[in-house]
């Protein structure tokens, strides 16, 4: 099962194996606070697509389009699907303000729908 939280929420017992799928590393958050069991990079959406979106709310349907297609040719895929099947729980920490227009809710929706 994969969960969304903001990496600035403080952690809990309840997140399971805590997964930071920003390129970037969030800005203000100390490393020890962050307290992540995996930083997986190269999920995230390349930098240039990024850019483009800009967490621009008019853009996000065709970020969405954009961003499952560069996850169908993504090796980090694999890596994250084989996580969520060694564990009952895998809470994908993103740092975005907005809680429903960001890359980390296309790919949980994304995971969940190639399981």
């Amino acid at each position: 099962m994969y969960t969304l939280k903001r990496i600035y929420d403080p952690p809990s017992p309840n997140d399971g194996f805590r997964v930071l799928v920003d390129r970037l590393w969030p800005r203000g958050l100390r490393k020890e606070a962050a307290r992540l069991d995996l930083w997986l990079k190269d999920i995230a959406p390349s930098p240039e697509l990024r850019t483009w979106f800009g967490h621009d709310p008019a853009k996000f349907a065709e970020f969405t389009k954009a961003y499952r297609a560069e996850l169908d040719a993504n090796p980090a895929v694999k890596q994250l699907s084989e996580l969520g099947k060694a564990h009952s729980r895998i809470t994908l920490l993103y740092a975005a303000k907005d809680e429903q227009v960001n890359h980390a809710v296309v790919l949980a929706k994304y995971l969940a729908g190639s399981q």
